[in-house]
């Protein structure tokens, strides 16, 4: 598919995705980064608003896996504590855990969307898979890496807010 960097959908928080906004796309399935998507990088304990999303989307009948580069033990923890499915070592914005991700749950790209913090690991992985591109704010950018990589994505933020709200005239 093609290569950018551009979101398809921008939302403050993974908890203001919801089911219908991902139905109304024809979206049936919602691959998660895990790292500063659903929780932060420091913990593996979701916030009350994160688990209450979470049980939420399970009982709307999306499905969901989280879709992580992480090589940690704590992803695959938190997976099995709150009942998801997991993909580790993605290798995103490469196909790796994208292509695991649509056989294991046997999914076209136009069904499925992936959600996450980065630009270029996240958005231009899903774009790149064809599926639907969704960036959210990170958690917490706490290191001055993770300050200035969000630095260097603003203006593809900007231009996916513009293509946006384009869509929606």
């Amino acid at each position: 598919m093609a290569f950018c960097l551009v979101p398809d959908l921008i939302f403050p928080a993974l908890t203001d995705v919801t089911a219908e906004a991902l139905r109304s796309r024809g979206i049936t399935f919602l691959m998660m980064d895990f790292d500063n998507t659903i929780v932060p990088y420091t913990t593996d304990v979701p916030t009350e608003k994160m688990r209450a999303w979470i049980e939420a989307m399970k009982a709307s009948g999306i499905g969901l896996c989280v879709v992580s580069n992480s090589k940690k033990p704590r992803v695959v923890t938190f997976c099995k504590t709150y009942g998801l499915d997991c993909v580790t070592h993605a290798k995103k914005p490469f196909q790796k855990g994208i292509s695991e991700c649509l056989t294991r749950f046997h999914l076209r790209p136009s069904q499925a969307a992936l959600v996450g913090d980065q630009i270029y690991t996240d958005v231009l992985g899903a774009n790149c898979a064809g599926l639907t591109s969704i960036l959210v704010s990170a958690i917490d950018n706490h290191t001055i890496w993770l300050k200035l990589r969000h630095v260097a994505e603003l203006p593809f933020i900007a231009w996916g807010k513009r293509r946006i709200r384009y869509e929606k005239h």
